[in-house]
């Protein structure tokens, strides 16, 4: 007969499973006072969830759905996720379990991690690094100055690329190729990875654009709503295509996937100016404030 004390619940919970029902079943016993434990194989949560860009039957954004269970979980003190882990074994019996995990390692200190994926790239075991001699990079005086001093006010910061990317990107709208080989040279890291975050964020260029970027939100509330119709009346307003740039460099046409204003659908971004519940007719005028280079930058939703 199993004792008295073994019926006691120990007031813990392990959630296999780091989807969103993962998510959601881990936040639901942290908020009746059980400790929780999430343990996923993966490298991190989110499940298959994570590689969706909208869900059915009601198109909402993937992301937009997952995105604040995220954020939850890594703030509450009650749950502790476990990730690269697989359960090996259970004993005991209902209320009093006893689970061994296995967890791969990670060779870094999770706590100091930013999620660069710099070691990644540079981890000895699959990179074999061969030291080449690569002669140093001379910036023109125009470009050096505004960059050496960008990258003198961050470098010394933890996870200092991120900073330095940004305020490039916003004082030269985009990526020179002599630009990101200075980079790489003044901070460390390597060219081969400033290239992917340089490609991968949309905010970021590796190509000359104009003085106002205007991003069409391309998200499914705002195309259900006509942005595509908005899109098509700006190209043939500026007479050029999507993630094109007007000749005289004073604008480039963006479709973008979220700018984060369901509520304002559909709506348009320039700069930190958001235009929402747009209909065609309002085109003209957002255009002329942006072809005669008079945008001011200050916000402007209806």
């Amino acid at each position: 007969m199993p004792s008295d004390e073994s019926k006691v619940p120990v007031g813990a919970a392990l959630v296999v499973g780091g989807g969103i029902g993962g998510m959601q079943a881990a936040l639901d016993l942290a908020s009746g006072g059980i400790k929780v434990y999430l343990a996923d194989s993966k490298p991190a949560i989110g499940g298959v969830m994570a590689q969706l860009d909208k869900t059915f039957p009601t198109n909402d954004c993937a992301m937009c759905t997952m995105a604040p269970r995220l954020v939850e979980i890594g703030r509450h003190k009650d749950i502790d996720i476990l990730s690269l882990s697989e359960v090996e074994r259970i004993e005991g019996q209902p209320g009093n379990f006893t689970v061994t995990i296995s967890r791969r390692p990670r060779f870094v200190d999770e706590s100091k991690c930013t999620g660069c994926g710099t070691c990644v790239a540079n981890c000895p075991t699959r990179t074999v690094v061969q030291p080449v001699e690569v002669p140093a990079v001379q910036l023109d005086p125009s470009l050096q100055e505004p960059v050496a001093n960008i990258i003198a006010r961050h470098k010394n910061r933890q996870g200092p690329l991120m900073p330095i990317l940004q305020e490039v990107n916003a004082t030269l709208n985009y990526f020179p190729e002599g630009v990101l080989k200075y980079i790489a040279q003044e901070t460390g890291y390597p060219l081969t990875h400033l290239y992917r975050v340089a490609t991968f964020y949309s905010a970021f260029s590796v190509v000359p654009r104009g003085k106002y970027i205007i991003n069409v939100c391309m998200g499914t509330t705002c195309y259900v709503r006509g942005s595509e119709r908005l899109m098509d009346r700006f190209a043939e307003t500026f007479k050029i295509r999507p993630e094109e740039t007007t000749p005289d460099m004073l604008v480039t046409l963006k479709g973008v996937r979220c700018i984060g204003c369901c509520g304002l659908a559909p709506a348009v971004m320039v700069g930190d100016s958001v235009y929402g519940k747009l209909t065609v007719k309002d085109v003209a005028g957002i255009a002329k404030k942006y072809a005669g280079g008079n945008g001011n930058g200050k916000a402007n939703a209806r």
